[in-house]
C-alpha cells in the first residue's frame, strides 16, 4: 500500500548550525511553494531558532518573519559585494567573520564588555565571552509563543543539562515553552552563557547531538511520518590539506552529527520493531510469558516513515568560520541553496512516498544529483 505525503504527518528536524541555519529558511520556502506545511518541528541550536520563528507565526507570516530575522543578524558585517575569485571570496569571508566575532552580530549577540576574564571565578558573565540578551528581545518581538503553545504545531528543542550533562527536550506537548528554552538550546560555550530553566542550567544541545532526528522517532508512537532532515554540515568531506582544512573538516564531522550513519542506525532499529511486530502478530494467543510479550509489543510498531534528507555542502571558499560569517551576501547564497535542493528533491516524486510496508525508508539527492534511496 503507497502512502503519500498527504496521508501522513509531516516533520521538519532542523540541525543546529549557527550562520548556515539560513539554508533552512531557504527549505522552508521550499516546502511552502510545494504546499507541505510540516505538523511538527524540530530543532537544535540555530535550528530551534528557526523552528520558534516557524512554529511562531501562521503560515501566511512565516516566510517574512524568517527573512526578517536573517536580515536583522546578518547587517553588521561588511556589505561590499563578495569577490567572484574563489581565494579572495575566502580571504573576504574570514574578513566578514572576525568582525563578528569582534563586534557581535545584531538582534542576537554582543561580545561583554568588560570581558569574561575581568570577572571573578562565579559571576554568570565569567563564563562566556558574549551577552544573549539581544536574542531574547528579538525572539519575544519575533515570535508568538501563545502559538506555540496552543498546540496547533507540535515543537520540540533540545539542549544540555550543565550539571548532569544529560540532554533534555522541551517540547510543547510537555510544558510551557518561554523564550529561554530555545536560548538554551543554541547556548553554544564557551561563546554564550548557559540559560536557566526552572533552577538548572542548560547549553546547546549540539554538544551531545546536534539533530533532533532521534528524539522524533522515539516520539513517533504508530503514526505515519514524512521527515525532513535539514542539516547543515556534511559528514561526508575530502581529505584536508592544510591546517585550516583540517580545523573546518573537524567541524564538520562534530557538528553533523554523522548525519547518514546515525540517520542508517535509526533507520535499521526502527525496521527492526516492524519486523519484530509482524513476529508477534504470529504468536498463539495462548503463549506463556504474557510480561514478556507486552514488553516485546511496546518497543515494536507498525508505523511507515520516509526521512528526506537535505545537506548544505559549503562551498570551496567557507573555511572554519562559515557557523559564524554572518555576511548578508552569504546568508543569501545559504537561503538560495535551501530552496534550490529542496525544489530538486520535490521534483523526484519517490521522496514523497512512504514505505511499502511498517518500517523507514531514508532518500538523499547526493551531490551529483542522483537520488540515493535507502528502503527497508
Amino acid at each position: 500500500m503507497t502512502i503519500t505525503a498527504a496521508e501522513c504527518d509531516r516533520v521538519l528536524v532542523l540541525q543546529g548550525g549557527g550562520a548556515l541555519g539560513s539554508y533552512q529558511a531557504g527549505v522552508v520556502q521550499g516546502l511552502e511553494e510545494a504546499g507541505l506545511q510540516p505538523g511538527w518541528v524540530a530543532g537544535i541550536s540555530i535550528g530551534a531558532i528557526n523552528a520558534a520563528l516557524i512554529a511562531g507565526n501562521p503560515p501566511e507570516k512565516r516566510h517574512e518573519q524568517l527573512d526578517a530575522f536573517w536580515r536583522l543578524v546578518s547587517s553588521a558585517a561588511p556589505a561590499p559585494h563578495a569577490p567572484s575569485n574563489e581565494h579572495l571570496r575566502a580571504y573576504w569571508n574570514e574578513v566578514a567573520a572576525t568582525w563578528i566575532a569582534a563586534f557581535g552580530v545584531p538582534g542576537f549577540f554582543t561580545p561583554r564588555v568588560p570581558p569574561a576574564i575581568l570577572y571573578p571565578p562565579g559571576a554568570p558573565q565569567a563564563i562566556s565571552l558574549y551577552d544573549t540578551a539581544p536574542l531574547r528581545a528579538t525572539l519575544e518581538e519575533m515570535v508568538d509563543f501563545d502559538r506555540i503553545n496552543s498546540g496547533d504545531m507540535r515543537f520540540s528543542v533540545g539542549a544540555v543539562n550543565v550539571r548532569t550533562g544529560n540532554f533534555a527536550y522541551f517540547d510543547n506537548t510537555h510544558c510551557r515553552i518561554r523564550p529561554e528554552h530555545i536560548m538554551a538550546s543554541g547556548a553554544l560555550p564557551p561563546g554564550f552563557p548557559p540559560v536557566e530553566i526552572d533552577g538548572e542550567h542548560y547549553w546547546d544541545g549540539g554538544i551531545v547531538s546536534n539533530t533532533p532526528l532521534h528524539y522524533v522517532l522515539d516520539e513517533a508512537g504508530d503514526r505515519n511520518l514524512l521527515i525532513f532532515q535539514v542539516d547543515l554540515f556534511s559528514a561526508r568531506g575530502d581529505m584536508p590539506k592544510t591546517l585550516l582544512e583540517a580545523a573546518e573538516r573537524e567541524k564538520d564531522i562534530r557538528f553533523s552529527s554523522r548525519t547518514r550513519l546515525n540517520t542508517d542506525v535509526q533507520a535499521r532499529l526502527q525496521n527492526a520493531k516492524a519486523a519484530l511486530q509482524r513476529l508477534l502478530a504470529r504468536l498463539p494467543h495462548d503463549f506463556d510469558g504474557p510480561e514478556d510479550v507486552a514488553l516485546l509489543h511496546a518497543f515494536a510498531q507498525e508505523n511507515r516513515i520516509a526521512i528526506v534528507q537535505l545537506i548544505y555542502r559549503a562551498k570551496l571558499y567557507e573555511g572554519n568560520s562559515k557557523d559564524y560569517e554572518f555576511s548578508r551576501v552569504t546568508m543569501q547564497e545559504h537561503w538560495r541553496a535551501g530552496l534550490a535542493d529542496v525544489r530538486r528533491t520535490l521534483g523526484r516524486c519517490e521522496a514523497l512516498a512512504l514505505p511499502e510496508r511498517p518500517g523507514v525508508a531514508t532518500y538523499d539527492l547526493t551531490g551529483d544529483g542522483r537520488p540515493g534511496v535507502n528502503p527497508p
